[in-house]
């Protein structure tokens, strides 16, 4: 059980926020149609490509992206040419998203840039961007995590965690939770 007002509880832990990257306005105005469109209405892939567009994404030519697929903040995702985002996909990007050319996100990959320092006695935000790389493929339920690159040409193997970067040209394998070459 916790104890109100003690400084352990997470009410107590109030630290600063991050930088969005947007006004109030254009948040809101984000959240609604993302709720509205991308979460309960069925639309075309191009249709999706060109609501980020015009919130900010920057998103290639032939970008596949998916239904279902959840975006925190479009102004802060980066997607070049011919990519797919599979059914499901998760991007929270409090910090940049940057995926290459060539990438497959697969279905309900999880993309996380965000995190907190445990450490403090706010609980201050830990964010990084995660950078995917030309060519790379994030199986099934994969979750990504802050701060992390992964590598040209590289595959992480269905429902992998990736906590650190992966060189490029590597498998990562869940069940030994190990990088190597191909």
């Amino acid at each position: 059980m916790a104890r109100t007002g003690s400084s352990r509880s997470l009410a107590a832990r109030r630290g600063r926020s991050y930088d969005k990257g947007r006004g109030f306005i254009a948040q809101a105005l984000w959240v609604a149609v993302s709720t509205l469109v991308f979460q309960r209405v069925w639309c075309p892939s191009r249709l999706r490509c060109a609501i980020l567009r015009s919130f900010g994404a920057q998103i290639g030519s032939g970008v596949l992206i998916r239904h279902r697929v959840t975006v925190q903040w479009p102004w802060k995702l980066s997607i070049a040419d011919d990519s797919w985002i599979g059914v499901g996909a998760e991007l929270y990007n409090l910090e940049d998203i940057v995926i290459g050319s060539d990438v497959c996100i697969s279905q309900h990959v999880f993309l996380c840039t965000g995190s907190h320092d445990r450490s403090s006695p706010t609980f201050e935000y830990d964010n990084g961007p995660i950078v995917v790389e030309d060519g790379v493929w994030v199986c099934a339920r994969s979750t990504v995590l802050r701060g992390v690159t992964i590598g040209a040409n590289s595959v992480v193997g269905a429902t992998s965690l990736v906590s650190r970067d992966v060189p490029p040209n590597s498998i990562v394998q869940p069940a030994q939770s190990t990088v190597s070459r191909l």
